[in-house]
């Protein structure tokens, strides 16, 4: 089943939930606190050990590729020349910032606005969505890297994913065309 379908189930069935948990009981709005709190642990340990696996791998395979230009820009798409290593370190450090992006909103809404019952959701999603990330799925449960795990990787489609410039192309064409207009040319480290 699609990802996006399931979060809004397990949304939903968490609102529900949520709606019977006695938040006003301070003792059970820390064991949410506490738990939120666990969740993030364990997210971010996963994504460090998935850092240290990447690091003893140290596949250094060349990946060339183009990089779509940005939406409603005249440029052409930019090559982009890493090594699968430099790729996945950099989708690590994408996921990290993630991580810290909704840990910050969260505690907007928790400490500013005083909203409780996202603490359970935000307890659940993010550590679901750990285990649907492609990092996670090719270095700790040992998928191998085709389909949908080949690099580089499609950017996740969201509500305005039709407005993107595309996803990154691999085909010799492309990668040619792009270093012959000396578009871009940026070696990731």
């Amino acid at each position: 089943m699609n990802a996006q379908i399931t979060n809004i189930a397990v949304i939903l069935g968490l609102m529900q939930v949520a709606k019977r948990i006695p938040f006003d009981d301070p003792n059970v709005l820390n064991m949410v606190r506490a738990g939120y709190i666990l969740s993030n642990i364990i997210i971010v340990a996963i994504y460090y050990y998935v850092g240290i696996v990447i690091k003893r791998k140290n596949d250094l395979t060349t990946l060339k590729y183009t990089e779509p230009a940005p939406p409603m820009s005249q440029d052409p798409p930019k090559l982009i020349t890493t090594t699968i290593r430099g790729h996945d370190e950099t989708q690590l450090k994408a996921a990290y910032k993630s991580i810290l992006t909704g840990v910050g909103m969260m505690v907007v809404m928790h400490v500013y606005f005083k909203y409780t019952n996202p603490l359970l959701i935000q307890s659940i999603i993010p550590l679901k969505g750990v285990f649907e990330n492609k990092l996670v799925q090719i270095h700790l449960l040992n998928k191998p890297a085709i389909g949908d795990l080949k690099r580089p990787w499609k950017a996740a489609a969201g509500p305005f994913a039709g407005f993107g410039g595309g996803e990154p192309k691999t085909d010799k064409r492309s990668v040619e065309g792009a270093e012959k207009r000396g578009a871009g040319g940026a070696k990731e480290e």
